[in-house]
């Protein structure tokens, strides 16, 4: 392959994960680009950074430059120029907490007033903590109503698990560049990683975490 060829397979995209507080988005990010779970909650002030480096079907190399944007950005000065250029967005719920889901709306709203008048991202809707299936207060059904409404595709994850993260990345970088998976790659990220379940106390200390970028390299071939 010459130098060429392989610019044109080098991609870079940049995913923004939004959605309330404490809804795991941080977590879902570490699960991500590190394979880490912390179990002590800290609040996103402002935004932090992941890279990924993937790749795809076809030997696309693929480099994932992740916007962890923090839950109380919403309806802020910043939030339109976290989303602006972005190429895909995650927007993330607590299954356990309906208020979570209800705001949805919000965050999506935000989304279209920033991309008016350019090309929308790509969106996928990420249900987390399924490992507290026993919680759910986010029926399914509701889940894949919002998601065909708004033409967004659906995963149900734990970031805490590692079950369905990896596929909801992939998947998402893979519809933006026009990739197909095959079942086969599709089963391979839906990989369950052991964590043990512990309970959080309703009045768990909040701080903020370190703006420090991370990397990683993975690939589905």
């Amino acid at each position: 392959m010459s130098d060429s060829e392989e610019e044109i397979n080098d991609k870079k995209l940049k995913i923004v994960v939004m959605g309330d507080g404490a809804s795991g988005k941080t977590s879902l990010c570490t699960r991500y680009s590190q394979e880490q779970f912390n179990k002590q909650y800290g609040q996103t002030v402002g935004l932090d950074f992941y890279l990924k480096r993937i790749v795809l079907p076809g030997n696309i190399n693929v480099t994932l430059q992740v916007w962890d944007i923090g839950g109380q950005t919403l309806g802020g000065k910043m939030l339109d120029n976290y989303i602006y250029g972005s190429q895909g967005v995650l927007l993330v719920y607590d299954i356990t907490n309906y208020s979570s889901f209800e705001n949805l709306e919000d965050w999506y709203a935000a989304i279209r007033k920033v991309c008016k008048d350019v090309r929308s991202p790509h969106i996928a809707l990420v249900g987390n903590k399924i490992d507290l299936e026993h919680m759910r207060t986010v029926k399914q059904d509701k889940h894949q109503r919002f998601a065909q409404e708004h033409g967004m595709s659906s995963h149900f994850v734990s970031a805490k698990s590692g079950d369905s993260v990896n596929l909801c990345f992939q998947k998402l970088a893979a519809e933006i560049l026009g990739v197909k998976l095959t079942k086969p790659e599709v089963e391979q990220q839906q990989r369950v990683l052991k964590a043990e379940i512990i309970k959080y106390p309703a009045d768990a200390p909040v701080k903020p975490l370190p703006q420090q970028p991370k990397s990683s390299f993975c690939v589905l071939q």
